[in-house]
């Protein structure tokens, strides 16, 4: 066998150097193909602009208004009832009393007004449009043009509200609101926006042309939020939790307030109004309602889903007003950025390579985050009714798909890669079975029956001295190939290459039925490809090579992955290794091609072998009882070989003589048989050869 010393490189004891970025971003974009990178930077994309841009998508628009609401309601500001703002309302007993229902009987406002004008309220808002004759009005507006305390009169127009009222009702109410005009009554609007489900949730835009909105016009607003269109903040009562019904604003039937009033009686009632801004208008059944995030979720002591009236509205707009609770807006480009972000933890999560409970807790985190981010957010008085919560479980579930789809695809395509390149050492179903189920290929020694093989190329040092390198690279690699195709083509491992010669075993990591009759299938498969290698190679101006030699045996080894940190190799150690390596050295001693011991004879399952004799092997005190395969003898010639070690073994000096003359003659030729009887006249019955 050739023996090569070859030195470690100093590399290997160095730090490995890092694979540079582009180089890994080209392995990257060669693994994953150019279509499919272009497939899934298009769909991240798109995962991108659903988690930014879900408010505007069908259904998703849906699903982010039903959790904006909510959020609204479970974070709306619990508080007391509000002191500076009371409603007085018509209500359905008041139009049962009066007889009245539209329009609206203004002889009881007109004498409602009278009385709250004279009890110190800071303004009035009227939520009642006048845009429809009756026989009081003159009544009416003598009252209203004779106001002392600030009084604002419901104003709509048909081109920025349609659908409240057409243009025979604008055209009145604004000849109606002329002539009560003066400095302390004037015009307001009404004006309110709804979403595409009909819930009002924002505050809406100034259209020109339009009186100052109601809130705006009853209290003063800083210039920075004249025209402010973020959310509503809705209240909700503090004590509606314990049954108590105190709701945020009192509410008081406009009657109380119409009833003929000495100075005492209005000094009583004076307490309900003073310096409170007064909202007048309808609390009427299916008239004036509206649909608040607040309607999302069942009142607490009610248990129904409520509607609230336009003049709530008002209310609520007023006292947001007035506390200055303006919600922050997020930029745009805030939500951009999370956009982008929710993708990318989507398409990372998707790479998490970790126990399955962190993944799990990755995965839940994130999800806590969605859902309690955004309620986080809307209790700190950020505006969120542009945030797309649901946009974002979507982008991450796409960037999740994205990533993890081409994280698939290239671990399929480096699963392949390693799967052929095992296949290099490891037959192919093995390598198929390794892949599947990892554990196989054991990282740590475990002891295993096993086939090993030797093999070495007789001549072969003498070639490597007479040629270029070039050329001994090449002859090698052609040799080696063709020895390493019959080892897997036979189910074995290739442990190693050392020179020209080929370690090979069957029965690690997988153990077959049929490893041992793969294995001498193989010993004499790879005896053969030396040959024709040989035959091969005679056209080529090189030295001449001999024949490869194989040895064969089986024995427990102890196979695993050894090494240091930085490189293992996955080999078998042993008693049955060495056995083998010995066997194919003692071919040269024994003028054979391919030694079997008599242990892997039992399990070879071959009908072609032939008694070699037994030895003792350099290195080893027990004797092993060699054999090699004769294919191309007869059964018969087999035979007389085996009859003659027989008697030798048995002491039978007369039949093996007879046996010995017969076989020397027969096979005058052959120099191995020929030996095998040099070496049975040497040693007595059960005595082995032993080889120097």
């Amino acid at each position: 066998m050739t023996t090569e010393t070859m030195a470690a490189p100093e590399a290997a004891t160095e730090k490995r150097a890092a694979v540079p970025l582009r180089k890994q971003l080209r392995r990257l974009f060669t693994q994953l193909g150019l279509s499919r990178m272009i497939a899934t930077l298009l769909f991240l994309l798109v995962a991108v602009c659903i988690a930014r841009l879900s408010w505007q998508l069908p259904l998703a628009g849906d699903a982010e208004r039903a959790l904006y609401d909510s959020r609204a309601a479970v974070m709306a500001p619990h508080v007391d009832q509000d002191k500076r703002i009371v409603l007085v309302t018509y209500t359905d007993e008041t139009l049962f009393r009066t007889g009245i229902r539209s329009p609206l009987d203004r002889t009881l406002l007109a004498a409602a007004l009278a009385n709250i004008d004279q009890m110190g309220a800071k303004a009035i808002g009227i939520d009642i449009a006048f845009d429809s004759p009756r026989p009081d009005d003159e009544l009416l507006q003598t009252q209203l043009r004779a106001m002392k305390t600030p009084t604002w009169l419901a104003y709509a127009e048909q081109s920025s509200n349609p659908n409240t009222i057409f243009y025979e009702q604008q055209k009145f109410l604004e000849a109606y609101l002329a002539a009560v005009r003066t400095p302390k009554t004037r015009p307001t609007s009404v004006l309110f926006r709804t979403d595409g489900d009909s819930v009002i949730r924002n505050w809406p835009d100034r259209p020109k042309g339009l009186p100052p909105l109601m809130a705006n016009a009853l209290a003063p607003v800083d210039k920075a939020h004249a025209d402010y269109q973020g959310n509503i903040r809705f209240l909700v009562p503090a004590r509606a939790a314990d049954g108590q019904e105190e709701p945020v604003f009192a509410n008081i039937p406009i009657d109380s307030f119409a009833l003929p009033m000495d100075a005492d009686m209005r000094a009583g009632f004076a307490d309900l109004i003073k310096d409170r801004y007064v909202l007048i208008g309808g609390d009427i059944i299916d008239n004036d309602q509206f649909n608040t995030p607040l309607s999302r979720l069942p009142d607490q002591t009610t248990g129904e889903r409520e509607t609230m009236i336009g003049l709530e509205v008002h209310a609520h707009m007023l006292a947001q007003q007035l506390d200055k609770a303006w919600s922050r807006p997020i930029p745009n480009l805030a939500l951009w950025a999370l956009a982008v972000l929710v993708v990318l933890a989507g398409g990372l999560t998707s790479l998490i390579d970790a126990r399955a409970r962190w993944v799990f807790l990755a995965f839940v985190a994130q999800m806590i985050f969605f859902i309690a981010f955004p309620f986080w957010l809307q209790g700190q008085g950020v505006d969120t009714t542009s945030l797309p919560a649901f946009g974002w479980a979507l982008g991450w579930l796409f960037g999740y798909a994205a990533v993890g789809t081409a994280a698939r695809t290239i671990g399929s395509r480096q699963r392949a890669f390693a799967q052929s390149a095992l296949g290099k050492y490891l037959p192919a179903d093995v390598a198929a079975q390794i892949m599947r189920d990892p554990d196989q290929l054991s990282l740590h020694g475990e002891r295993r029956n096993i086939f090993c093989v030797f093999t070495d190329l007789q001549g072969f040092t003498a070639l490597s001295h007479a040629t270029t390198p070039e050329t001994v690279a090449r002859l090698l690699n052609a040799y080696l190939d063709r020895l390493s195709e019959v080892v897997l083509e036979h189910g074995g491992t290739i442990d190693k290459f050392v020179g020209d010669a080929v370690v090979a075993f069957w029965g690690a990591p997988l153990s077959r039925p049929n490893d041992g009759p793969q294995a001498a299938a193989a010993a004499l498969a790879m005896y053969e490809a030396g040959e024709k290698f040989r035959v091969d190679l005679a056209g080529e101006d090189v030295p001449p090579l001999g024949m490869t030699r194989v040895g064969l045996h089986v024995g427990d080894a102890i196979v695993g992955n050894f090494g240091g940190e930085g490189r293992i190799q996955y080999t078998a150690l042993g008693d049955s290794m060495n056995t083998a390596s010995r066997l194919e050295a003692a071919n040269k001693s024994l003028k054979t091609g391919i030694l079997i011991s008599a242990e892997a004879v039992a399990r070879a399952e071959r009908d072609d072998l032939v008694p070699m004799g037994r030895v003792t092997l350099r290195g080893r005190a027990q004797p092993v009882d060699t054999f090699t395969p004769r294919p191309y003898l007869t059964a018969e010639q087999r035979a007389r070989i085996s009859d003659m070690v027989a008697a030798h073994a048995a002491g039978d000096k007369n039949l093996y003589v007879t046996c010995a003359t017969a076989v020397a003659r027969e096979f005058s030729h052959d120099t191995s048989i020929l030996f095998l009887i040099e070496r049975l006249n040497e040693t007595e019955s059960g005595e082995s050869y032993v080889l120097s």
